[in-house]
């Protein structure tokens, strides 16, 4: 009985590797965007940020992000809130997700008292002076790029995608890194539109959370500024009932107190 035990569990995982195996570089994609930006119904984490110019001197950005998902693997909404430090504190970011067309997305400016909307060609734009880009938060939608499978050997999928319009975008291509085991990207290279290698991003540290692999640590280098960012996800957790009521422009000026920490 336990041999035979045995060989079910054995075979079954023989067809689960040669189920993924047998994925596409489409398929491949949506899993990993899936993993990346999909996990859970809702989402909340605290996140701080820390920038290191070609000279060594250091910044620090620390925030909250909310996550709702409208659909699975489709439309979300997301809300940032800036805690610290004091020349951003109080500034928060919306963005609405949407497939098949531009994302919306507003930004509060608190010193002004102004409501501003991030036009769809600064979505590629750094991040509140971060090596992240608007694009990262919230992720880029699969449906923009051609994929295509490099290699599925080792421990990772690496994906090449080149985007639609090209002219969209200030990269030729960038490579994905995707783990076998659970589907996180955990590496991204961006090459310009000479093929030069400029940026990277990677996972540096993913964790376990409530059944979710979840990345917590990730770096974004500028190899042409030669400055990094580290962003480090803490107090994170899924699924807590977060309401669809609380992404709009009334909760940009008054932050969901509820919903942010301190």
């Amino acid at each position: 009985m336990k041999k035979l035990t045995s060989m079910i569990a054995f075979l079954l995982a023989a067809g689960i590797s040669y189920a993924y195996a047998q994925m596409s570089a489409d398929q491949i994609a949506a899993k990993a965007s899936h993993m990346a930006y999909y996990q859970g119904k809702d989402g909340r984490s605290y996140v701080k940020m820390v920038i290191t110019d070609a000279q060594g001197r250091m910044r620090e950005r620390q925030m909250t992000i909310l996550r709702f998902n409208i659909s699975d693997n489709g439309e979300q909404k997301y809300y940032v809130y800036f805690h610290r430090p004091s020349d951003v504190k109080g500034m928060s970011y919306i963005v609405w997700k949407h497939l098949g067309k531009d994302d919306d997305r507003w930004l509060y400016l608190p010193a002004l008292d102004l409501v501003r909307r991030v036009a769809a060609s600064d979505k590629r734009s750094s991040f509140a002076g971060t090596n992240f880009l608007y694009e990262d938060v919230s992720g880029r939608s699969v449906n923009l790029d051609n994929h295509e499978l490099l290699s599925s050997d080792g421990d990772a999928y690496i994906l090449k995608n080149t985007p639609k319009d090209a002219d969209q975008v200030e990269f030729s291509y960038y490579k994905v890194w995707v783990d076998k085991k659970n589907f996180i990207p955990v590496k991204a290279e961006y090459y310009d539109k000479e093929g030069r290698l400029y940026r990277i991003v990677e996972a540096t540290q993913v964790k376990d959370i409530q059944g979710y692999p979840t990345i917590v640590k990730m770096t974004a280098r500028d190899l042409n500024s030669g400055s990094s960012t580290v962003a480090d996800f803490t107090d994170v957790s899924y699924d807590i009932g977060i309401n669809d009521s609380i992404f709009t422009e009334r909760y940009l000026r008054n932050p969901p107190a509820q919903w942010i920490r301190g």
